[in-house]
Parts: structure tokens; sequence; C-alpha cells
């Protein structure tokens, strides 16, 4: 399938992100704490087990009042700082994870190890432009990128343009020469997959080419450096690649159309052999069913030019939230809550895939997976997998919410967060839909800091989350079915998510039984 095929598979999702405007005009984005609860929250009684409309409002309650989640995102943020997967950094994140849950007051916290394929750390990553002008281009590599020889790789810079089948062939790049690919500025969520979408290709094409190395114009302006990885697998990528400051490239560009340009690109990464990372997992067990689970996710990890707040600390120090604010309302659910904060997302959601594969004989008892992996911007709905069948319940368990507008949900399911192999595995997944907010802007970039979070937005996340997951527990009947393979591989086609799969290179793991539900 083409990218705007692939990228017209999310049309739904940018149609329910724009439109959200609609339900919350200027006048009315100052919500106060007592206008939020349920009308019966005003008569509780604080009998035995509050359920429906009083339990929400408790939650609601306990989400909104006294909270130490801004000086727990403060903690993660500014004293833990980036958390890069394999990092020292990380390492602190997981014991500060350990001791937020404790202090949130759940019954049980524990960290669980998984291996990744590989080591990465960025070196001192520099771009020389030797003619026909010297200067320095601000650059920084990509996550994952091998290294070049310690001297680096002296080319002809090639202006491959937007680097499709036609740019490439127009450019002709000769071998061992380094390419610069052009992007458009990020505006909306569609763009920013495409950013991500069009780099395999691109990427086959300067193999085939057999080029030296690929620098990436930004995306965003202002000279602003951000991170991504484009090996999906926690793997090394094929070739050494390098973002350059948007006005630095397009620079290069006007240079390279008047004439040669030589450039030396140095990237002495520091790689290594497999490693070790650890999820951190607390509990809130059933009073009923214990034995059946509910998990609320986001990943710890994140990106080292920052500090990870918007992707993904606020959602992080939500899911601690979630589980502090039902014990503070004096909740047991019926089904036992989990709380999980993984490692390893931002390679290829590595931690989640390695859980999975870890609690395969369990699967039949995770009722759902909840996952919040999208910034501050305010909460439309959830994106539901592909799983219409839950889509009545869902808005049913939301109903004390609905002032909010955000019970609009839809069926999309897309490559990119920590549901995925829940999703694979047949589980009902709820992905949190949120506006764009100042989240694309900022996305795994040096700008991306605690002062971007709105903390009283993200009580109101932590609200949602703690109502959805705890009145998923508290249903008498599971809110979906385990699907088998087969009706698995039945929604990857209905949604276009198999296309997707295929585009990033995991079908294979899936048509090979190494990812999802067993054959």
């Amino acid at each position: 399938m083409s990218q705007a095929a692939v990228l017209n598979a999310f049309r739904f999702v940018l149609l329910a992100l724009l439109g959200s405007a609609l339900l919350y005009p200027q006048s009315a984005t100052k919500i106060e704490p007592d206008a939020l609860l349920p009308d019966s929250a005003a008569t509780q009684t604080g009998t035995a087990q509050a359920s429906g409309q009083d339990a929400a409002g408790k939650l609601i309650a306990a989400a909104l009042g006294p909270s130490p989640i801004a000086e727990n995102l403060r903690k993660l943020t500014d004293e833990v700082g980036g958390r890069m997967s394999g990092s020292p950094a990380m390492r602190r994140a997981v014991a500060w994870a350990v001791e937020a849950f404790g202090q949130a007051g759940v019954d049980e916290v524990h960290t669980e190890k998984f291996t990744m394929p590989a080591s990465w750390a960025e070196g001192e990553t520099r771009l020389d432009v030797l003619a026909p002008v010297r200067f320095q281009a601000a650059a920084i590599s990509l996550g994952w990128s091998p290294p070049t020889p310690a001297a680096g790789i002296e080319a002809t810079l090639v202006d491959v343009g937007q680097g499709n089948a036609q740019d490439f062939a127009r450019a002709r790049p000769a071998r061992g020469s380094i390419l610069l690919i052009h992007s458009a500025v990020l505006r909306t969520w569609v763009d920013l997959f495409g950013e991500y979408a069009r780099a395999p290709a691109i990427i086959d094409r300067a193999v085939q080419a057999d080029a030296a190395a690929i620098l990436w114009t930004s995306t965003r302006e202002h000279k602003l450096l951000y991170r991504h990885q484009n090996a999906l697998l926690g793997e090394l990528d094929r070739l050494p690649q390098a973002l350059v400051a948007r006005e630095d490239a397009e620079r290069l560009a006007r240079l390279a159309a008047a004439g040669r340009v030589r450039v030396r690109l140095v990237l002495p990464n520091r790689v290594g052999g497999a490693m070790e990372e650890e999820n951190v997992v607390a509990e809130i067990r059933g009073r009923q069913k214990p034995e059946e689970v509910v998990i609320l996710g986001a990943h710890l990890d994140s990106w080292d030019l920052g500090t990870g707040a918007l992707d993904n600390g606020c959602n992080a120090v939500l899911v601690v939230d979630a589980a502090r604010a039902i014990r503070a309302a004096g909740l047991r659910p019926r089904r036992t809550l989990r709380f999980i904060l993984w490692s390893g997302e931002e390679q290829g959601m590595l931690g989640s895939w390695a859980y999975v594969r870890a609690h395969r004989a369990e699967l039949d008892r995770v009722v759902a997976y909840v996952n919040f992996d999208e910034g501050i911007g305010r909460v439309t709905g959830y994106s539901l997998g592909g799983r219409k069948d839950i889509e009545a319940a869902v808005r049913e368990l939301l109903r004390p919410t609905e002032s909010w507008g955000s019970n609009r949900h839809t069926a999309d399911a897309f490559v990119g967060t920590d549901n995925l192999d829940f999703l694979l595995e047949g589980i009902p997944t709820l992905v949190a839909t949120q506006e764009e907010a100042n989240y694309i802007t900022n996305y795994h970039a040096s700008s991306d800091t605690f002062d971007k979070v709105d903390i009283r937005e993200l009580q109101l996340h932590v609200a949602l989350a703690a109502v959805t997951v705890y009145g998923i527990a508290e249903r008498s009947d599971r809110l979906g079915k385990r699907q088998s393979r087969a009706e698995i591989e039945a929604l990857l086609r209905e949604t276009g998510l198999d296309e997707q799969m295929k585009l990033f290179g995991l079908w294979p793991l899936w048509r090979d039984g190494r990812r999802g539900r067993q054959p």
C-alpha cells in the first residue's frame, strides 16, 4: 500500500482530534473541580463498596484534589532527566518509579527484566561543510545509528529531494556519497506518522545506491534538534544517519544546487551487545476476581535531548497517580488492576513485547490494556484498535465523564505505542486519543521539558484513566473476548494495520508467529 493509503488509515484520528476543538471553546477551558463531579457524588454515603456514578465521583475527587503529581513529574524530568534505554538515567528512572508506586499505596511493586539486542550512546556528532565554503552545521545522530570511522566520512553531498524513487533516479547518487533528504515542517499527527512512514523506503534506496550516510532535514524550525530511531527492533540501523537543523540543511541544499558540496560527518557513537532493561509493575489486587487483570500502562523511557516531559513523563506520572487516586478513594476493584511503566518503547515497544512473551500463559486472564502516550492535549476518547465490539461498553463506563467530551472513540489501529503486542494477542486495547496541543513541536526534542506540561490538564487525564480502568475492572462481564489468531488477522486487514506492519518491517514477526498470538 502506498504512503498515502497508509496515512489515509489515520483519517479518523485526525478528524477526531480536529473536531474535538468544537467541544472545548475558549470560554470553557477552565473547569472547576465541583463541576466535574457526577451529581450523585454530593450524596455519597461511604458504604462498603461504591459503584457506578458513586465510584466515579470518588475517583474524580481524588484525582483533582491535592496530589504529588507535579512533584513526581519534576523529579522525573528535572532530576532524572532524559531517560534513554540502557542509560544510567534510565536506571534512576526505574528506581524513581518503584519509590513513587510505593508512596501511591499499591499492594505490590516489582521490576521485570528483559533483554534488548544492542546498547547505544551518542558520541560528539559533528557535521563540517568543507567546500565550497567552510562551516559547522548543527546536527545530531539518529538513535541506534551505527558509528562512522573514527576520522568520519568525507564525501560529496548529494541532494535527493524527498527521497522517492523519482528523486533518486534524477540525482543518481554516486557510491559513497552522503545523501541529503528534504522534509516538510511538522504540523499534525498525520505529518508525524508520515515522517516515520517515509523513512524505511528511503533507507532501502540509500543502501541500494551504496550511499555512505544519510542526512535528514529537521521537520522543526528555529534550529530545534530532536532524535528519532528508524530501526524498530532494537538493532543498529543499516547506515550512519544524522538529523540536520532545518536552516542549515536548507543552506546545504542551496549550495548543492549551485555546485559541488563536500562534507565530513563524524558519528563516534558507542555501540555494544545485548543489554538488560526493566519494566516496573505495580498492582492493586482485586477483591472478587484477583486472577483477572486490567492493565494501565505508559512508557517510562525517553530520548535524551530534552527531559522527556511530554513524551512520556507526564503519562508515566499519570499511571502512578491513577493508582494513588484509586487507593485514596478507598476503592478496591472487583478485578486486579496492574500498572506498568515500560522501558524500550522508543526502540520498538520492546518492553511491552517482552512482557507479553513472558506472561503468555496468563494472557487469557488479561481483560484489557489501556495506554497513554500522546502528551498533554485534551483527551477526546480512545482508539479501540479495531474492536468495535467493545465501543458500547466503553461509552457506558465513561458516562460519568460525558460532559468532558472524552467519550468519542474510534476503531483506529496503529503501530507506534505499547498497546500493539496486546492487540496482536487478541486482548482489547484502548489508546487515549488526544488533541495535538504542544506535543508535535516538542516531540523528541531538546524543548521537551517540565514547563510544557499543564498540570491541571494532567490531573483531568488521571481522573479519566482511573475511571476507565476501575470501570473495566468493576464490570460483571469482561469488556470483550480475547480474539483468536484468525480474528486478529481479519482485524489487521480491516484496519490496515497489516500494511503498517509491513511498512515498518514488523509483518514477518507476525507471519512467523514470533510476535502475536501463536498459530
